[in-house]
């Protein structure tokens, strides 16, 4: 199945950086105000999801309902899911459940973090619900890469060397660091104390290999250090 790109609403000034991660055969969702980074990124939508209290739905056109398939779409032909905007989740968490439900499981996220620090937060926990449905999810932003070590050993080369390892769930236990200006052995990094895997480089040459014995880190890969 092919792969699931959810695109924000948050700033996006390294297009050209952004663009790279896209791949022929993406599946591709705007949320809301998401969608001004249409022209940037250069990439149609496949389903737009929104309340459209950050972006003008007028630009949408007309928005009319398949007879057949009972599916909105726009006047462009693309379907739209429009959301009431008193609601239980946020726009992008509601894209979310619509990808999962229709059975994606590899997602790019890009346009999730920036001014709004709430909307950061929230989005940087779905990688961790992502990653407790068993699904495979990268979050992409204009300075770094973010993902989750959990379960699997997770390889870094140099190309990206500078990283550091967050626990945002609670307590990680037996973490080890091979192959890195900093290595660890049986390490503990809790919620409360995060200093441990903050900054860390991978040797010149070299690949780090991350694992996590129990619990799971959101590693985050600085494009500079």
């Amino acid at each position: 199945m092919s792969r699931c790109v959810i695109i924000g609403g948050a700033p996006i000034n390294e297009y050209g950086r952004i663009r790279s991660y896209l791949r022929a055969g993406d599946f591709i969702i705007y949320c809301d105000s998401g969608l001004k980074h249409r022209e940037g990124l250069k990439a149609k939508p496949d389903l737009i999801v929104g309340d459209f209290d950050s972006y003008d739905r007028g630009q949408l056109g007309g928005i009319e309902i398949d007879k057949e398939s009972g599916t909105a779409r726009d006047t462009e032909g693309d379907e739209v899911i429009e959301l009431c905007p008193v609601k239980d989740d946020t726009d992008t968490g509601h894209a979310v459940s619509v990808a999962v439900e229709r059975g994606f499981k590899d997602f790019l996220l890009i346009g999730m973090t920036g001014r709004r620090m709430d909307h950061t937060l929230g989005n940087l926990y779905i990688l961790h619900r992502l990653d407790e449905l068993g699904s495979k999810a990268l979050m992409v932003d204009d300075y770094s890469e973010m993902s989750i070590v959990n379960r699997e050993p997770v390889y870094i080369d140099d190309s990206l060397p500078f990283f550091s390892l967050i626990n945002i769930t609670g307590t990680a236990e037996g973490i080890d660091i091979e192959n890195a200006k900093y290595p660890l052995r049986n390490a503990s990094i809790v919620q409360t104390h995060n200093d441990l895997g903050v900054s860390n480089e991978v040797l010149e040459g070299q690949v780090a290999k991350i694992s996590v014995a129990r619990g799971k880190l959101l590693l985050i890969r600085d494009f500079e250090g």
